[in-house]
């Protein structure tokens, strides 16, 4: 059988080492030879001797997912074998942290990480509970993990006589050394003729990068 769907851009090769690679820009490949987390319902294809188990996120994440609508249902992926993920075809990228390293993402971009990073739903400082609540997931300790985007990230420095301005809609993660506040760049007398649709952001200082994306948040898909 001939086809262009057959070129090796498309094939899936035999593992070299464990860990995970991006397969192409679309979808995450991994080699789990013990165990890695990933976002449930996030796999698409898989070969070997793998389980898929629900992966409790204890009683004081709950409340905390519950409270703030942050975070993300995650599952357990152990055994040896390969696993593939994706989800609803965005752009895929591979972030490594090293020991000592702390990086705010916000969990609708966690695509799946390895078990050697900590996970944990914090506040966004400075932010308090207006413009809706802002709560991201920190990631701690040492490890890749994939996240994923809608379109192409942009990545912006951030140094200490430049602070970057973000849409809270927009934005996916940050260096979680960076100062966090909210900033208003509306007037009042605006807001009182309809307003410009950008009343609020996340004020961001200090030397380190944010990473935003392309577009503004998207409303959540409905069950039928």
């Amino acid at each position: 059988m001939k086809s262009d769907l057959f070129a090796s851009e498309h094939l899936a090769e035999a593992a070299t080492f464990p860990g995970m690679t991006l397969q192409n820009a679309k979808s995450v490949k991994y080699t789990v030879n013990g165990e890695m987390h990933a976002r449930q319902g996030s796999m698409i294809a898989f070969r070997g001797n793998l389980q898929f188990e629900h992966k409790s996120q204890g009683l004081g994440g709950l409340l905390k997912r519950a409270v703030t609508g942050e975070g993300l249902a995650l599952m357990a992926v152990r055994g040896q074998g390969e696993a593939w993920f994706a989800h609803e075809a965005q752009n895929c990228f591979i972030v490594e942290i090293e020991q000592g390293d702390a990086l705010t993402v916000n969990g609708r971009n966690v695509l799946c990480f390895d078990s050697t990073l900590h996970y944990e739903i914090k506040t966004v400082k400075g932010a308090g509970m207006t413009g809706g609540g802002l709560f991201n997931s920190v990631f701690t300790g040492y490890g890749k993990i994939a996240l994923m985007c809608e379109g192409n990230p942009i990545v912006i420095p951030v140094n200490p006589q430049e602070p970057v301005f973000v849409d809270t809609d927009a934005v996916v993660g940050w260096s979680e050394r960076l100062q966090t506040s909210l900033h208003r760049s509306q007037s009042f007398g605006s807001m009182i003729r309809g307003g410009s649709g950008e009343a609020v952001q996340l004020k961001l200082e200090g030397q380190g990068f944010v990473i935003v994306r392309p577009s503004e948040s998207t409303p959540q898909k409905v069950a039928n």
